[in-house]
């Protein structure tokens, strides 16, 4: 299959979830915006979990991509930079990739459905997932370069991980919600500068 044809699949999709829901996307729907034949669309996917599945991987790459997120090197990152600095740096480019049109319509979509469909709730734990592992794997470089200190690096991933994942959902609950009262615009950097002094060195 083609990435153009790929891509184009894909953002009908997205389009097609995004407006009615996605358990109310069949593939007939998707070939009809497509303009394929449904059996043209099999050949490409095999069924709506796979092309769900496959848009997910797409849009997460696409996104890493735009924000030229690549591989780590922590000695280059660490450089010369805080604790703190290094910690708002790594959480901004978390929030630059899923803060892009394309991946915060997909989110839009499989978060509101994670309770009722098996396929969204997978994905949303696998993301889930890839953000601890991510986040323990900065705590133990954050460690040998003595710029925090855990005492169970694991779990201070987890708990980092899990604020982070929730602080990003009351931000999304407060834009879908248009929520009129004050917020606390600085809650995350409070949280950042309250978990560096509790960790310091």
């Amino acid at each position: 299959m083609s990435d153009t044809r790929k891509k184009e699949i894909i953002m009908a999709t997205l389009e097609l979830a995004a407006n009615k829901g996605l358990g109310n996307v069949s593939m007939n729907m998707i070939a009809d915006k497509v303009g394929i034949k449904k059996p043209s669309l099999y050949n490409h996917f095999a069924s709506k979990e796979e092309l769900v599945e496959v848009m997910y991987q797409f849009l997460r790459e696409e996104a890493k991509n735009t924000a030229n997120i690549g591989a780590i090197d922590y000695t280059t990152i660490f450089a010369g930079k805080s604790a703190l600095e290094i910690l708002k740096m790594m959480v901004g480019g978390y929030f630059n990739i899923n803060h892009q049109e394309h991946m915060m319509n997909f989110y839009k979509v499989i978060y509101s459905e994670r309770s009722l469909n098996p396929m969204a709730a997978k994905i949303v734990a696998e993301e889930t997932d890839k953000m601890m592992i991510a986040t323990k794997q900065l705590f133990y470089a954050m460690e040998v370069h003595k710029l925090l200190h855990f005492t169970n690096p694991d779990m201070s991933a987890v708990s980092f991980a899990m604020t982070i994942h929730g602080l990003m959902d009351y931000e999304l609950d407060q834009s879908n919600g248009k929520c009129s009262y004050e917020t606390d615009n600085n809650l995350l950097d409070d949280y950042l500068k309250w978990f560096c002094e509790e960790n310091a060195v």
